[in-house]
């Protein structure tokens, strides 16, 4: 929890108490259904809460916005961020309901109020449109904005920092997979964000539509 602190410090009280209670429930219903490998279940807080909140280091999401999260896991990046934005409406999709399982019972133990769920494949989501797609370590960049592209709004303004978007989390040397994607994505390195030897290899990706 101190590690969040360390970077980031405007929080209501019932902010704090929201991510104060993701380790204790997370290590509960892990125990039941493994949504987060054992040797990182304990690295919570950096490995998959302060990973998850580097979209919101670089993003400003405006109040109302509709963010869907393409294959959610465990709720990563979707929980973290919806604490961060109480007033942002989160999609959380994922193909597995077990999973989809952990995940209503986090949001339900905390009091998250701007979640909803579904279970299914990102690309059988039909009639609906989103602001801006996250993700985290699916799938290549080329399918991911494949799947994303038809579920973004379209653009609303000239300033293309919050144009509609997929914004995803990645690792490794990603030069052959933006390649092949046919996309220009801006990349943020998240070395530059945070001091931790975990973020050094890791990457944030934004795509706008």
């Amino acid at each position: 929890m101190e590690i969040i602190l360390r970077y980031f410090s405007d929080f209501t009280p019932r902010q704090l108490e929201q991510f104060r209670l993701l380790e204790p429930l997370y290590k509960e219903w892990n125990g039941k259904i493994n949504v987060v490998s054992r040797k990182d279940i304990d690295s919570l807080y950096e490995k998959h809460v302060l990973h998850s909140l580097s979209i919101a280091a670089a993003f400003e999401f405006a109040r109302s916005s509709e963010i869907i999260d393409l294959g959610t896991g465990g709720g990563f990046p979707g929980i973290p961020l919806a604490i961060f934005f109480p007033d942002v409406k989160f999609h959380l999709v994922d193909s597995i309901a077990k999973k989809l399982k952990v995940v209503e019972a986090v949001a339900s133990g905390i009091g998250l109020k701007n979640v909803t769920l579904e279970h299914s494949r990102i690309e059988e989501i039909r009639n609906r449109k989103f602001d801006f797609v996250v993700s985290r370590a699916v799938a290549p960049l080329k399918d991911l904005w494949k799947w994303s592209k038809p579920l973004l709004k379209k653009k609303i303004q000239d300033d293309k920092s919050q144009s509609p978007g997929l914004i995803c989390l990645k690792g490794g040397d990603l030069a052959t997979e933006i390649q092949e994607s046919g996309t220009r994505p801006r990349v943020i390195q998240l070395g530059e964000l945070y001091a931790e030897e975990f973020f050094k290899e890791k990457s944030l990706l934004y795509i706008p539509r």
